[in-house]
């Protein structure tokens, strides 16, 4: 029912110190696919979905959190679901990556793993949702802007190609999350946004992100004196 991409990258603050940020997306042809299947720390990226166990992602994150690599992390939840093969997963972590997809999972469906990154889809109208997304993320990783920008672009070229295969299926949703080890005075507000029903999920997710951006800069110069690095008020 979807096609999502998970992403680690290492960078250097403003501070020059380096930084690592994991960012994963997601679109689908149903409502609120942000409330199911995105999950993300400080500490990496995860996507559930197909017959979707929202407990693998969230349970997934806090392994993360807890030191465990994201391969044991993510098979040790799959041994332990029932549903394994109905089921797909993946993700990364400072260290490497995981993916599966059970054999269950509706036509066409598969994943990638490259170099910090991975993507997955199933019902999609064929492979080339899953090679142009992650193309398109690699053509742009090097890029000097926002992860959240770039994964959009990722997500755009997937459905370009076609991307979840059932048309009569109007009501879509896409999202996107971005975490990172970097401190902000004020979290981006544009990391972290979903569009919940809607017939053009990346186009309105685009917007949503510029929007976002807008508001961001907007907030910031005109709180610049308000805000430090010890107290935030919340001003609105």
């Amino acid at each position: 029912m979807t096609f999502s991409i998970c992403v680690k990258e290492r960078f250097e603050d403003e501070g020059g110190d380096e930084q690592t940020r994991f960012g994963v997306a997601v679109t689908t042809r149903l409502p609120g696919v942000g409330t199911l299947c995105p999950f993300a720390s400080e500490n990496g990226a995860v996507a559930t979905q197909s017959l979707v166990n929202v407990e693998l992602g969230r349970k997934g994150v806090e392994y993360l959190d807890d030191g465990l690599a994201v391969e044991d992390a993510l098979e040790s939840l799959l041994n332990a679901d029932n549903g394994r093969e109905g089921r797909q997963l993946h993700g990364v972590d400072a260290d490497g990556t995981f993916a599966f997809s059970g054999e269950e999972c509706g036509d066409w469906y598969g994943h990638v793993e490259g170099e910090n990154y991975t993507v997955a889809g199933n019902l999609l109208t064929g492979e080339d949702v899953v090679t142009e997304t992650a193309a398109a993320y690699e053509a742009g990783r090097d890029e000097d802007r926002p992860l959240a920008e770039r994964l959009i672009d990722a997500l755009a070229a997937g459905h370009a190609e076609g991307g979840d295969k059932r048309e009569d299926l109007h009501v879509q949703s896409a999202a996107l999350l971005v975490e990172t080890t970097a401190d902000h005075v004020v979290d981006p507000y544009y990391d972290d946004l979903r569009v919940d029903a809607t017939e053009t999920p990346i186009e309105d997710l685009r917007e949503t992100y510029e929007y976002a951006v807008e508001g961001y800069e907007m907030a910031m110069d005109r709180y610049e004196d308000a805000y430090d690095e010890d107290s935030i008020d919340g001003t609105e």
